[in-house]
């Protein structure tokens, strides 16, 4: 490598997603239409737009709500063997009242359905590694601080 060659870097995938709560505690999953999984809000960061921002615009587009969100719960870096390395982020949406809860709507038709779940009902509607992410932004909510995952495990 001469002076003026850069090294390989990583270019990784980012996307954001946002952690609603009801008031009983429960977590919202949404389904969208081209997927066989359910899923948190969210999507892919364009590019130029940070990963909070993104979290926002995919919470207007997928289920109709113009609202900030709180704090990172977790980055997880979590590589796909046919998409490959990924960063993803987790913000604390908060909770969903009932009105907020009613003026859901489904924008882009990305979405199909959304259903507020118990943490330990969420595995069999999303991949293991997503259950094991939300799993870990749950912890890091409760203990009010963020996290660093790999692969949805929380890493000390």
């Amino acid at each position: 490598m001469t002076t003026n060659e850069m090294p390989p870097v990583a270019t990784p995938r980012v996307a954001a997603g946002a952690l609603f709560f009801d008031a009983e505690g429960r977590v919202l999953l949404v389904r969208p239409s081209y997927k066989d999984h359910w899923d948190i809000p969210g999507g892919y960061v364009e590019p130029g737009e940070s990963p909070r921002a993104a979290c926002i615009r995919e919470i207007q587009e997928e289920i109709g709500l113009a609202m900030n969100v709180g704090s990172l719960l977790v980055v997880d870096w979590a590589p796909a063997d046919e998409e490959g390395d990924k960063l993803l982020f987790i913000f604390d949406a908060g909770i969903l009242n009932e009105k907020q809860q009613r003026h859901i709507t489904f924008q882009d038709g990305e979405i199909a359905e959304v259903r507020f779940l118990a943490l330990d009902e969420t595995e069999p509607y999303v991949p293991p590694r997503l259950a094991r992410r939300i799993r870990t932004a749950v912890d890091a909510r409760h203990q009010q601080r963020g996290s660093y995952a790999e692969h949805g495990i929380e890493l000390a």
